[in-house]
């Protein structure tokens, strides 16, 4: 199972993109036309016209890497197909991988603290 690291910013870009494209491809594609650069600690997570497959592209520290997963059946949960991107935390990366409808979590409200008697 991919756990991002602490901190580490999660986009999803929300038009299918060309699952042909390789790391540096989609590296370039989250810079250019949605303004999030993967080298800069971000991660970003794309789809494939098929809902059934996900990339991820993330700078390890070292290194971009890339991440693929296809789900045997069923698809993906993905928000509506418009131009930009939307943020996750990795929670909902993680339902989003496990092929769970991660739209449903939700933080839970702030609350405070009680006070000690």
């Amino acid at each position: 199972m991919l756990t991002p690291p602490n901190g580490v910013a999660i986009f999803v870009a929300t038009r299918p993109v060309d699952f042909r494209k390789g790391a540096d491809s989609l590296a370039l594609l989250a810079r250019e036309t949605l303004g999030q650069d993967p080298l800069k600690g971000i991660a970003v997570v794309f789809r494939a016209k098929r809902a059934d497959r996900v990339k991820i592209v993330v700078w390890d520290g070292t290194g971009l890497s890339l991440y693929w997963k296809r789900l045997e059946s069923g698809a993906f949960k993905w928000p509506p197909v418009v131009d930009g991107t939307m943020r996750m935390n990795a929670a909902q990366l993680a339902a989003l991988l496990a092929g769970m409808d991660w739209t449903r979590m939700h933080a839970a409200p702030a609350r405070a603290p009680e006070a000690l008697a």
